[in-house]
């Protein structure tokens, strides 16, 4: 192979090289993974950081001024304390399950800024619910 052969591969393994690991850093960075009240209650989630948490709204706790909900998300373990400024999907209610997109606070509070009202995947006939 010639000189300028060996050279331009080289460059071109270069240039793959760091696009992948580019891409792998951006990955990387973009995975939020679901945690549950109990794993955050327990410290296992990081403050100031992307979190997805799933659980069920505690009955009662849903209180709304506003345009800002404030709302407890339970594993039926442990709860935490959720803030959301914005509309709720229009599942959403007490005792449902939900998952809950947001910064976890110093103060132990989730700062909402996406709520996802979870719902059941299996149909049943009105008459079996």
């Amino acid at each position: 192979m010639s000189r300028a052969r060996v050279t331009a591969v080289a460059v071109l393994c270069l240039v793959a090289v760091g696009l992948a690991g580019l891409a792998a850093k951006g990955l990387s960075e973009s995975v939020v993974y679901y945690r549950t009240p109990s794993e955050i209650v327990a410290g296992q989630a990081r403050v100031h950081h992307d979190l997805r948490v799933a659980g069920t709204v505690v009955p009662g706790s849903v209180h709304q001024a506003g345009t800002e909900t404030r709302l407890r998300l339970t594993d039926g373990t442990a709860d935490i304390e959720v803030v959301h400024r914005g509309g709720l999907p229009g599942m959403f209610g007490e005792g449902r399950g939900a998952v809950v997109e947001g910064l976890l606070g110093a103060d132990g509070i989730l700062h909402a800024e996406r709520v996802i009202a979870n719902h059941d995947n299996e149909y049943r006939p009105a008459a079996d619910r």
